[in-house]
């Protein structure tokens, strides 16, 4: 599925309330809905001139929602539907942040990580090895989906209030308009 518009992607993202990570609900603590909106808040707060980063935050996990139980490629999934709409940037930190985790894993091996979280790194590759690592650390994406990575996982906070949906579709339909004036340069 590829999103073509804000409306479709306001849609999805509104799909995401009461829908969750694994479909026996065992997984995080939190539906999607409030994990996309704590995740895009918290990254908003630390970075908040990054419109394409508090974005990515937003959207990261709507793979869950196209492909139920496909925690390995739920990134992919993820990436590929908001390219179209919200340009590369945007879909490479989506992709990423899954291979973020593992690096972590990689080279924080004491950091904490939701029980869904450390269930779902090993269907998706487990820690990183040095070498991964080091080719993952030359990717000019590499901090950014870090930084994606740490608000995934500090964004599943049972009760906390991160605003509505709504507020989020002006930052997309911004993020959305500077893809389409960069599509058109290309």
């Amino acid at each position: 599925m590829e999103l073509r518009s804000v409306e479709e992607l306001m849609d999805l993202l509104h799909a995401c309330r009461g829908a969750w990570d694994s479909p026996d609900r065992g997984g995080d603590p939190v539906d999607l809905h409030d994990h996309a909106l704590q995740t895009a808040a918290l990254l908003r707060r630390g970075h908040p001139s990054d419109k394409e980063l508090q974005v990515a935050g937003l959207v990261h996990d709507i793979g869950h929602l196209l492909r139920p139980g496909d925690d390995a490629g739920h990134a992919d999934h993820a990436a590929d539907a908001v390219r179209p709409l919200l340009g590369e940037r945007v879909s490479r930190l989506v992709r990423l942040h899954v291979t973020a985790k593992r690096y972590l894993a990689a080279t924080s091996p004491g950091r904490a990580l939701s029980p869904q979280s450390a269930l779902t790194l090993t269907r998706q590759g487990g820690p990183m090895t040095p070498r991964e690592a080091a080719a993952f650390e030359h990717d000019p994406l590499a901090e950014d989906a870090v930084t994606l990575r740490q608000a995934d996982d500090a964004g599943k906070v049972v009760g906390l209030d991160a605003g509505v949906m709504e507020d989020w579709r002006t930052v997309l339909e911004l993020v959305a308009a500077q893809r389409a004036r960069l599509g058109a340069v290309d």
